[in-house]
């Protein structure tokens, strides 16, 4: 940790910090909001176990096939970052139009394994009530789906050149949005049928066309975006740079898909044991996944002032950035877990009345609360890597985090001894600080040894 000695205004750099990830935060709550609003909306519907239920199990499914899509993106974030610092815009837009033929390619499956996914959900043996208006609803959303790729892409772009504004704009919009449009489609207003969570799913699509058509407007208007010429014409493939994009990319992928891998597991697992423990598991997750927004803002930010310094050749500074990241997301962290444990009547209050399904809910609020800590840090150390362009050993990192350890140990206590949805939580909580305990050395590690390169004589 000697990078920290060397800097003296903490503060300021925290500062900076902040101001870059403030807005990636307040987008990337905006655009949970979405979700949010969809589950307190679907616990006022008829049936509201099963409504619930079946949001949970689709949005588990949506989630993992959206989490590898926003993977492989990914990488244009830190590629852009590095390139502007190293003043080679005009390069930076050209990495980004071959990345634009990898997002229209991932596009097309994402669409596709949503709209036929009933069979998967059979055999994973979801219970029948749940099934029909799980696939229903996912059939809605893989509409929105090829847009969604490429809303993520100039996202990652505009983030990489250190402009995080139209993250929150576009996430905001998306969320203004998403409540008349729910509201309508959902309960059956202004003459259209009641469609329930299947209205949920079309209003959420039809969101995710009109951020993209935002996402075009900014970019192709705003002057910070002048220099890179990005919109100027479109690049045929070229397949060796879209390889190397995807040789860092697809770790990335992996990695967040593993991740996403154990939480959809968990839900198609104790989706298993019925509508009431699969209403609280999502009540539970939902919220989790609500304060879980904060860190993923602070590790785009925290990749981006990694990338950034590592492209201008300030390595020390680079090291510094991603210290300053676990500083601040230990403070998040403690302020959310502190509400999860303190308040969870309160905050199960917000989804439903239920008196079956809110005290379980509030049951696994607790084991929610303490996996805030290693969930945070392993996001934030993960967001270091990737400014370094480090990915495949992360991606090892959650494999052995997620499936062998959260994965198996969740299954057996579920199932085997009989803990119910307690057993499964407890296993994510265990894979979780695996792999914080991993992305942090590793963090340690490869900034320690940049710095020793680049001090060696040539």
């Amino acid at each position: 940790m000697n990078s920290i000695t060397k800097h003296k205004n903490h503060p300021a750099e925290i500062a900076r910090t902040m101001r870059l990830a403030t807005p990636v935060i307040i987008g990337q709550l905006a655009v949970f909001s979405m979700n949010f609003v969809d589950t307190v909306m679907a616990g006022r519907l008829p049936e509201k176990e099963i409504a619930l239920s079946a949001l949970g199990i689709g949005g588990a499914v949506w989630s993992s096939m959206l989490m590898f899509v926003l993977g492989t993106l990914m990488v244009v974030q830190p590629s852009v970052a590095q390139l502007d610092g190293a003043q080679m815009k005009s390069e930076a837009a050209s990495q980004t139009r071959q990345a634009f033929w990898i997002a229209l390619v991932l596009g097309v499956p994402f669409a596709l394994v949503c709209y036929f996914v009933e069979p998967m959900l059979t055999w994973f043996r979801i219970d029948p009530v749940i099934v029909p208006q799980a696939a229903s609803y996912l059939r809605a959303l893989a509409w929105g789906a090829p847009a969604l790729s490429l809303v993520l892409l100039l996202r990652f772009f505009s983030e990489g050149t250190g402009n995080t504004t139209p993250t929150m704009l576009y996430g905001v919009a998306g969320a203004l949005l998403n409540i008349p449009l729910n509201y309508v489609l959902m309960f059956g207003k202004l003459g259209f049928p009641a469609l329930g969570t299947v209205g949920c799913g079309y209003a959420t699509s039809i969101v995710i066309w009109l951020q993209l058509v935002l996402l075009i407007l900014y970019i192709h208007t705003h002057r910070h975006y002048q220099p890179f010429a990005l919109m100027s014409y479109l690049e045929p493939p070229s397949w060796p740079r879209i390889w190397s994009l995807l040789k860092v990319g697809l770790p990335i992928a992996v990695a967040i898909f593993v991740e996403g891998s154990l939480f959809v597991g968990a839900a198609l697992l104790i989706g298993r044991l019925g509508p009431v423990p699969a209403a609280a598991h999502l009540i539970a997750i939902n919220f989790s996944a609500l304060m879980f927004m904060i860190p993923i803002g602070l590790a785009s930010a925290i990749s981006i002032r990694v990338g950034n310094a590592i492209g201008r050749g300030a390595l020390d500074a680079a090291r510094y950035a991603g210290i300053i990241g676990v500083v601040i997301v230990l403070g998040f962290q403690t302020v959310s877990a502190t509400c999860m444990f303190f308040f969870p009547e309160l905050i199960v209050s917000i989804y439903t009345d239920d008196l079956v399904v809110a005290p379980l809910a509030v049951s696994l609020l607790f084991y929610a609360a303490i996996f805030q800590y290693p969930d945070g840090l392993q996001m934030v150390a993960a967001g270091a890597l990737r400014g370094y362009k480090d990915t495949r050993k992360p991606m090892l990192y959650m494999v052995i985090s997620f499936w062998v350890v959260g994965m198996t140990l969740g299954y057996n206590l579920t199932f085997n001894q009989g803990m119910g949805p307690a057993g499964m939580w407890i296993g994510m909580i265990a894979g979780l600080t695996v792999a914080s305990a991993l992305m942090l050395a590793r963090f340690h590690r490869t900034s320690q040894k940049f710095i020793r390169q680049a001090q060696q004589p040539v």
